[in-house]
Formats: C-alpha cells, structure tokens, sequence
C-alpha cells in the first residue's frame, strides 16, 4: 500500500498552512485531531485553487515574478532547502516548455498550471491528479 502524503490527504498539495483570517473556497473547519498546521479542502480542485491564488497573490501584491522570489516566500529556508527547491521548480518548468522561464506570468493558465505542478511534484513527490484536476483548480484560481 502506497503512502498517502499530508496534502494529497488534506487536498492541499501546496501545504498552505491554516491560517483563521483566510477563507478559502471549499476549506474544511480546522480540526487540530486531524490536521495541527494545513489548510484542508473537500475537494483537490479547491486545493489547487488556493495553491493558485497565493502565488497569484505574491505577484499581484509582493510583485515576486521569478521561480526563485516566489519559492523563497513559499518554502523559506527557515522549513526547507529553498535552493534545492527552486532548482527543481526551475527545472520541471523548463522541462515542460522546453526553455528556461526568466519571468512567469501567472495570469497564463498554462504558466500557472506549470508553476502549481512542480509545487505539487516538491510537496508531494508525485503529481497524483489528471490533467482535469489540474485544470480546473487553475482555471478556478484565475477567476
């Protein structure tokens, strides 16, 4: 039987942490019996939304606009290998558009949908939802 990872079961494989001031679409009450620090949601779309909205928030409020800026406020090195993250955000998004990005827009679904695949993939260590899923949490998160 294959491990569950913390926000694959709590539908947010961003690992947002809980925070009283924010409501999310679709997050669940929190329930220190089931999950002491994240954010969970009843669904993985509403998941990948949240996911959305913070990084879309961080360009729109923080003006952060490369891999590197936007890591380092999502996973400071405080709680991660920051540097280790970023490389493979980096690496994944380029991989997928067959270039490096200097510059990400986040208002381009397809941008978005690869920045929240390799936060999923480094969270998480798999990317567990199809193509559907994805989309329609990013399509979500740019409303």
């Amino acid at each position: 039987m294959a491990i569950t990872s913390r926000g694959i079961r709590n539908n947010n494989p961003g690992n947002i942490d809980y925070n009283k001031t924010n409501q999310w679409q679709g997050q669940l009450p929190f329930d220190p019996a089931v999950e002491s620090r994240f954010a969970r949601f009843d669904t993985p779309e509403n998941g990948i939304r949240a996911l959305g909205k913070l990084l879309r928030t961080y360009q729109a409020k923080y003006a952060l606009y490369t891999v590197s800026d936007i890591i380092q406020r999502w996973a400071p090195a405080s709680e991660n290998d920051t540097q280790a993250y970023i490389a493979a955000v980096e690496q994944r998004i380029s991989l997928r558009t067959g270039k490096p990005v200097a510059q990400l827009d986040l208002g381009n679904p397809d941008m978005l949908s690869c920045l929240v695949q390799a936060i999923i993939q480094h969270e998480n260590g798999r990317v567990p939802y199809s193509a559907a899923t994805i989309d329609e949490g990013v399509r979500r998160a740019l409303l």
